[in-house]
């Protein structure tokens, strides 16, 4: 459940065109500082920046540290990202007024070894504590969420319960301000609210519909209180992580009144058009509600194969969000889709090589083919290539193609490659990545293509780690 904050937290910032207006508002007056030491830096910079804007990159020193004033400050959480040891790694950190922070952390293990001192530091120590706990508490809620549901929820209030003892004596021993405990107390039980959405999906003893039927009264009480409005919250891991799973959970619910499905169908037209509804009718903030709206219109597009499906999602979608950028992004999505329909040749995209020789896409492929995408910004390039060395051994007549995504720098692309001993012969790079994500639709960045060997598209959208990928691969050699 860790892994799914952070995957919401990366699509929900990716989607964000547009964030909630700050409830506190800049005076001259005030300022803070947020500096750092960098050790093991992989570049030489650190980028800052509050919700959706960019307020700078800052060059590290000859010494990998860095001093900002934030002048006309607005209090609230602000994000500093840098390249790490496994791509462009992030964190939070809550600056107010005459704050004086300087964090220092170690690129190998970058959330683990964050640490902050000055003035401010104390928060922030306890806010980063209270995640690594998070991300350790889950796999723990995890397991347990193969329990009866009853003893599930006892064992999750206990968590919650200790918490907020934990939160009790540091503000008993140290000045807090408002706005630290509406973080902590947000965490904390938006945190819970997740744990109790998510149940229905990872208790694997009945189909969802079961599950859900099967839950005691008041299990859900919790709902009368939530705030989907709740602005100051946006930029933190669970709210918006809860909102997520949390219309996921109650479309499925309208999806079963109105179906005869027991199982949770993420391709489904009908569920997906109710997220949709449901978003457009709970949620009055244009900012929250259009990141939601997008996300939703994207994952059925990109999860399902129904091209035939897409206008309905989009036409829906674009009668509730009147976010322009949103809107052409969405619409340029589904007409990308259009074109890679099983049978269509591959789109002309230009690819370097290792050699730094640009060519075509479709010219390298000379046998039935696996393309998949990669970026240095996430950890999952890893597990693709791990995966995509497995099949090679299985499958020494199917080429694999793996193409980088984002990076423009040739040097740090080849660097990458060499640092984590991928093939070189199989690895390429965009020649223009806007333009090459356009025509190939690429979302999300896990998403594989499978091609015969005249360059004709299979399959433009799944996963190699789908239970069924290696039917796909087989039924496309006995053709």
């Amino acid at each position: 459940m860790g892994f799914i904050k952070r995957l919401s937290l990366i699509l929900f910032m990716a989607l964000s065109f547009v964030s909630c207006k700050d409830d506190t508002t800049a005076s001259e007056s005030d300022y803070a500082y947020l500096g750092g030491e960098v050790i093991n830096p992989r570049k030489n910079f650190v980028i800052l920046s509050k919700s959706d804007r960019v307020l700078d990159t800052v060059t590290l020193d000859a010494n990998n540290r860095f001093l900002y004033k934030i002048d006309n400050l607005e209090n609230g959480l602000y994000t500093f990202k840098l390249p790490a040891a496994e791509g462009l790694e992030y964190q939070m950190v809550l600056l107010e007024p005459r704050d004086s922070i300087m964090f220092r952390l170690n690129t190998l293990e970058f959330d683990e070894s964050l640490v902050y001192t000055g003035i401010g530091a104390k928060k922030n120590n306890y806010l980063i504590n209270l995640f690594l706990d998070g991300e350790a508490e889950d796999k723990i809620i995890l397991g347990f969420s193969q329990l009866p549901a009853a003893e599930f929820e006892n064992r999750l209030d206990s968590i919650r319960n200790h918490k907020f003892k934990e939160l009790k004596k540091f503000t008993v021993n140290n000045t807090v301000s408002p706005m630290f405990n509406e973080l902590v107390e947000g965490n904390i039980n938006y945190d819970y609210y997740l744990s109790k959405e998510v149940y229905p999906f990872v208790n694997y003893s009945q189909s969802e519909r079961k599950n859900m039927e099967s839950l005691p009264n008041g299990f859900y009480d919790y709902r009368k209180q939530i705030d989907y409005n709740y602005c100051n919250l946006m930029d933190y891991f669970p709210y918006y992580s809860f909102l997520k799973h949390h219309f996921e959970n109650i479309a499925l619910a309208e999806h079963f009144k109105l179906s005869t499905d027991s199982v949770y169908n993420v391709k489904s037209l009908d569920y997906n058009l109710i997220r949709l509804k449901l978003i457009d009718s709970l949620v009055v903030n244009d900012s929250i509600r259009n990141s939601l709206l997008t996300q939703t219109a994207i994952e059925h597009i990109s999860n399902s194969q129904d091209i035939d499906t897409y206008d309905t999602i989009l036409q829906s979608f674009l009668n509730k969000n009147k976010n322009q950028k949103q809107r052409t992004y969405v619409s340029s999505i589904v007409e990308s889709l259009k074109g890679l329909k099983a049978g269509n040749k591959l789109p002309l995209v230009n690819i370097i090589d290792n050699t730094g020789k640009e060519t075509t896409l479709r010219s390298i492929i000379n046998k039935p083919a696996v393309i998949y995408f990669w970026s240095s910004t996430y950890r999952s390039h890893i597990d693709s290539h791990k995966k995509a060395n497995e099949l090679k051994m299985k499958y020494p007549e199917v080429q694999f193609v793996a193409i980088n995504v984002n990076n423009d720098d040739e040097n740090l692309w080849r660097k990458i490659v060499k640092e984590y001993r991928y093939d070189p012969q199989s690895e390429f790079l965009f020649a223009n990545p806007k333009d090459a994500r356009h025509k190939l639709a690429i979302y999300p960045i896990n998403k594989v293509m499978i091609v015969n060997q005249k360059g004709e598209i299979a399959n433009a959208h799944t996963s190699m780690f789908n239970i069924r990928f290696e039917e796909e691969l087989l039924g496309l050699l006995n053709q």
